[in-house]
């Protein structure tokens, strides 16, 4: 099953349109506000007025400046509650209720972070047990704009139950279980992530022109300003999509006269010149009643449609879906059908790469009184509004066409709003300029620590293991993004829960999200909480020859260097040697002392290299210590390839 979410970039509405005292969305009932440090509260209101704010016998006010701004801070709060809290003004007043003072931490990244909690293992018993009023979640309405907002496009919290768990992130609801355990401080949750998005437009443009390839940008001020020409094209495209010609013109009628359509087999993923297209295209089809169906109710099933459909019959409305799913289901009203031929019309929306009517053609009919018809076979098709007809190259609405997109509509907004700290889960969609990653994702966590005026806790975790074992050493982008990832940890205040145990070689979204979370709630006890948790294990520090063997040093955060299969007696797993010619080999490794790891090859008689699960798939590196986690991935070297 997958969840998709169609967005057409649009600018957030400042709060709400009515008059009096407005504020953000993520201000509502049920909502955390991060203890221990002033409380701010903002908000919008005439220009003039003063807002009074109270919260557990606190008050603070302000005045609303030229532009109807204002923000109040109260002071410092302990844990606890529920709270009421009022927000009066000369003509209104907002009162949220059932308010807690605790840790509020940040959930973002791609697919892996967004990855529902109905969708992992052992979820139907963790749902039934996820009733927990001391946590709370808030998931953040995806928006893709070029214009930094002041709002979320959707979203309030809400109190932790089985109703509300289990389309929550998987990740970030384990994450914050296991945190509320440790501390029995409540526990707020934000949910803001987009499955297959890159680094950079969750970084500020403040950050990206002048970080990789958006230096050439550095003096546009703003997105918008660097999306030039590209924005307004894809600007004037979203125009014709709300004003789409097939809807004006209404060609689900059979009485329209409209001409240049042309024919194709559905179902089918768009190809020839229909291929690469992204926008509007309209189907229709004649289909021939026999006087045993018509009059009757009817069913119209329709085969996945990617990625929306608005269809007709007989010029009227049959049904719409917006998203991806794998059959749609009509339900058609006594006296539509007719004998005789009867026009089915199809507008399909596709955002981004394939689109079209696809799936099992056994789905495709229309079924009435025991009769059915597939509908598959040949339909003409025209386009009505599409990327190409309005050179809109820059497909502005999709997030990873551009920098700072997803910054603007989902982290921005929330800048002021206190926070613990972050959890992030991103990474895949960088594979393929692991390089890269090494400057965009420290430029990402300054730039969010910037933006929110302190060095908050920044913990991640990295790649697990994906795609087939290979039989023999070889180079590989996801160990450089995850040596990536480790330099990172050079940043003060930061965390990495490693899980290439946990992956999956043929899913990219591995379904024990239960372990990703407690060990991501491991390094928050450590780096967050300055509780003596171990954080990691073993991490690589030298490397000293001896004649053939290699010697590799680590520090320990917990005991002595262990295989985590026990075996003792064995080899260490995971390892490779290479010499002056730079080939690897695998390596046998055995542990000497309490800090060290010997490696060698007899196929290597003067090492130079070693390297350690360097590989897309490093499902067997067993090297831990006392803390049971394991080491990471890395390399002695740093010798490039193509």
């Amino acid at each position: 099953m997958k969840r998709f979410c169609i967005f057409l970039a649009a600018a957030v509405s400042v709060f709400n349109v009515s008059a009096g005292v407005r504020m953000p969305r993520f201000f509502s009932d049920n909502m955390v506000l991060q203890r221990d440090m002033p409380v701010r509260v903002w908000g919008r209101a005439s220009a003039g007025d003063t807002v009074e704010v109270s919260l557990g016998g606190t008050a603070a006010a302000a005045v609303a400046d030229s532009s109807g701004r204002w923000l109040a801070e109260l002071p410092p709060m302990q844990p606890g509650g529920p709270f009421e809290m009022s927000v009066e003004g000369p003509d209104s007043t907002l009162v949220f209720g059932n308010v807690m003072i605790g840790d509020v931490w940040l959930c973002s990244g791609q697919s892996n972070m967004e990855w529902p909690l109905d969708m992992t293992e052992g979820s139907a018993e963790e749902i039934a047990a996820s009733s927990c009023p001391a946590i709370r979640l808030l998931t953040v309405g995806r928006n893709c704009t070029p214009d930094e907002q002041e709002d979320i496009a959707a979203g309030s919290w809400e109190e932790c139950s089985p109703e509300t768990s289990p389309d929550f992130s998987a990740v970030a609801y384990y994450f914050g279980r296991f945190v509320y355990r440790q501390t029995g401080v409540p526990v707020g949750l934000v949910d803001s992530s987009w499955g297959g998005t890159d680094i950079e437009p969750w970084t500020s443009w403040d950050t990206m022109r002048t970080a990789g390839r958006y230096r050439v940008l550095s003096d546009c001020a703003d997105t918008r300003e660097a999306m030039g020409e590209s924005l307004v094209n894809w600007e004037r495209y979203e125009e014709a999509l709300r004003n789409d010609p097939g809807d004006t013109g209404k060609w689900y009628m059979e009485s329209s006269a409209e001409d240049g359509w042309d024919k194709m087999h559905v179902p089918g993923i768009w190809s020839g010149p229909l291929a690469e297209t992204d926008g509007n295209v309209w189907f229709r089809k004649l289909v021939s009643i026999p006087r045993s169906m018509a009059g009757k109710s009817a069913v119209l099933s329709i085969p996945a449609v990617d990625d929306a459909d608005v269809t007709y019959i007989n010029g009227r409305l049959a049904g719409e879906t917006y998203g991806y799913s794998l059959r749609r289901l009509y339900h058609i009203p006594e006296g539509v059908l007719r004998q005789g031929e009867n026009l089915i019309a199809v507008k399909v929306f596709d955002r981004v790469s394939d689109g079209g009517i696809w799936g099992d053609a056994e789905n495709f009919y229309i079924e009435a009184g025991g009769e059915r018809i597939c509908l598959a076979g040949e339909w003409e098709y025209k386009p009505s509004a599409t990327t190409a007809m309005y050179d809109a190259t820059l497909d502005a609405t999709h997030p990873n066409n551009f920098a700072s997109l997803l910054y603007n509509g989902m982290i921005h907004p929330l800048t002021g709003y206190g926070i613990k700290g972050v959890i992030w889960y991103q990474g895949e969609n960088n594979v393929p300029r692991a390089s890269e990653y090494r400057e965009l994702f420290p430029a990402m966590i300054r730039d969010w620590r910037k933006a929110w005026g302190y060095d908050f806790p920044f913990l991640w975790v990295q790649l697990a293991s994906y795609l087939p074992v290979r039989e023999e050493p070889s180079e590989s982008r996801w160990a450089e993004l995850r040596e990536a990832q480790n330099l990172a940890l050079s940043l003060p205040y930061t965390g990495q829960a490693v899980i290439t145990d946990i992956g999956d070689a043929s899913d990219i979204h591995p379904r024990d999200k239960r372990n990703v979370g407690l060990r991501l709630a491991r390094c928050a006890m450590n780096v967050a909480y300055g509780m003596d948790t171990p954080a990691s294990g073993p991490v690589f520090r030298s490397m000293e020859t001896e004649g053939s063997v290699a010697i590799l040093t680590f520090d320990t955060s917990c005991g002595s260097l262990r295989p985590a299969d026990g075996n003792r007696n064995g080899y260490l797993k995971g390892f490779a040697v290479a010499g002056a010619d730079r080939k690897f080999r695998w390596a046998k490794a055995r542990i000497v002392g309490s800090r060290q790891v010997a490696v060698f090859s007899e196929d290597v008689p003067d090492p130079v290299a070693v390297r350690y699960g360097w590989a897309d798939n490093p499902c067997d590196n067993d090297l831990t210590d006392g803390s049971g986690l394991l080491a990471s991935p890395f390399r002695t070297d740093n010798w490039s390839h193509p």
